[in-house]
């Protein structure tokens, strides 16, 4: 059965961590357009600050984040004024009252950012929007930059989540994606977090890296589970050296079949599940007191460009190169080179370059790709109360689905996913992708 499943459903499909997803983003959305959805904010909208730092001082291998080497500061420092200057330019046009109740940092890597410089970000946000008295932030955190200063300043800022990639620690594997991070290294950070009154704690392991076995997963997991973190997200790798070209370093036939890659993801959300951590989503994990798990089960889990997450912001700002918005009318990315994004902002523009206003149907879509994402099927009484008479088109297309599929049913008002195909999630929503085929985007595995 795994094997028949594996065949079925393993082709190369969307994350879905939008709808439509980035590659179908055209330049018909731009500064203008942004312009009018930041000011059609109001007080009634709650938003998230996703802040991109594209530099790291190290290229991994199986990164296929926006991002670039750099040895020496001043090229972040650059940035950094560039970035400033964007907080204030679309500061002034978010409409009144709309607060932020969370910011993340990402990259790249975010703790590079000299501590002086990390506190001169977080109050250039607080100048520009009205913050939430508990807004929460999350940094992206690279045990290789960090130091005392470092953890000072972010405590100072006022992060509530560290979130540490792992991958897997053993020596051959970090070698050969270029990433040298040690368990006590991995250790050092979450003690010196925990010390300064972080409350939560996310570590990433990726399965599928090259020379990665069933042993050195499990020994990785084990390794994770003994450092307690509130969460814990189980990757597939995504090799497209067609679009990351440094992942041409790691050679293909080093890397598992699907088999293998779905045998390693079994066994290590299998592990994950044994040490009590409830199994969210496709690839999360999280303790039962761990506020995405009561998100998860009170029906509230959402899935945007960070993963799962029960942030109930209804507007997301993409502030740096690269960065993506979700706004109700649509999605908005900011110009991925960092040296146009920079003189962009300096002059005071708006740094979108192209995005996707959404239509009804696409709102539809979006909703039940986000269900089945989040909750391996959907609720059709839920859905036609949502959309009305609109919602029978798609409906159909779940019964036909459903119909044509053993793995799926259709029963008593509710679309849903098998147990035994919920790790293929995506490929199943990419049924109600009505994009999936035009354009020339490639993917990676579902699994």
């Amino acid at each position: 059965m795994t094997q028949t499943l594996i065949s079925k459903y393993s082709g190369n499909v969307p994350r879905y961590t939008s709808y439509p997803t980035a590659p179908h983003f055209t330049g018909a959305v731009g500064p203008d357009i942004y312009a009018d959805w930041l000011g059609a904010l109001g007080p009634e909208d709650r938003l998230s600050l996703y802040i991109h730092i594209p530099y790291c001082d190290r290229l991994c291998w199986f990164c296929a984040c926006h991002t670039k080497q750099t040895l020496k500061y001043a090229p972040v420092a650059a940035y950094l004024e560039a970035l400033h200057a964007e907080i204030a330019t679309v500061g002034k046009l978010v409409g009144n009252g709309a607060r932020v109740t969370a910011i993340h940092l990402g990259g790249g890597s975010p703790t590079l950012v000299a501590p002086e410089d990390m506190l001169a970000l977080k109050a250039a946000l607080a100048a520009a929007f009205t913050m939430d008295e508990t807004v929460e932030i999350s940094v992206e955190m690279d045990p290789n930059d960090l130091d005392d200063p470092r953890y000072d300043a972010l405590a100072a800022i006022g992060m509530s989540r560290a979130s540490l990639g792992v991958q897997d620690f053993e020596p051959r594997v970090q070698q050969a994606i270029n990433r040298i991070q040690t368990f006590e290294q991995t250790k050092s950070v979450v003690d010196a977090v925990r010390a300064r009154g972080v409350r939560s704690v996310n570590c990433d392991i990726v399965y599928g890296l090259p020379y990665q076995t069933m042993e050195t997963l499990e020994n990785t997991v084990r390794d994770i589970v003994s450092l307690a973190p509130g969460r814990v997200a189980l990757f597939g790798y995504a090799h497209v050296p067609w679009m990351k070209k440094h992942q041409q370093m790691i050679p293909d036939e080093s890397l598992p079949d699907g088999q293998a890659r779905f045998e390693l993801m079994s066994r290590a959300s299998e592990m994950l599940v044994e040490a009590g951590y409830d199994a969210i989503g496709i690839d999360h994990f999280a303790k039962p007191d761990d506020s995405l798990a009561i998100a998860a089960r009170a029906g509230r889990l959402r899935r945007n460009f960070q993963g799962y997450t029960d942030d109930p912001a209804t507007a997301i700002i993409g502030l740096g190169a690269s960065s993506i918005g979700s706004f109700r009318q649509g999605y908005v990315q900011n110009i991925p080179a960092t040296g146009v994004y920079e003189k962009t902002a300096l002059e005071r523009k708006l740094a979108a370059v192209r995005g996707f206003a959404l239509s009804d149907e696409d709102r539809m879509r979006a909703w039940v790709i986000e269900r089945i994402m989040c909750e391996f099927g959907f609720d059709a009484a839920e859905f036609a109360a949502r959309f009305g008479h609109r919602a029978a088109v798609i409906l159909a297309e779940a019964q036909a689905i459903a119909a044509g599929d053993a793995m799926v049913t259709f029963n008593d008002g509710r679309f849903e996913i098998s147990p035994e195909a919920r790790p293929f999630a995506r490929s199943i929503a990419a049924r109600f992708d009505a994009y999936l085929g035009a354009g020339t985007a490639r993917h990676s595995a579902a699994v």
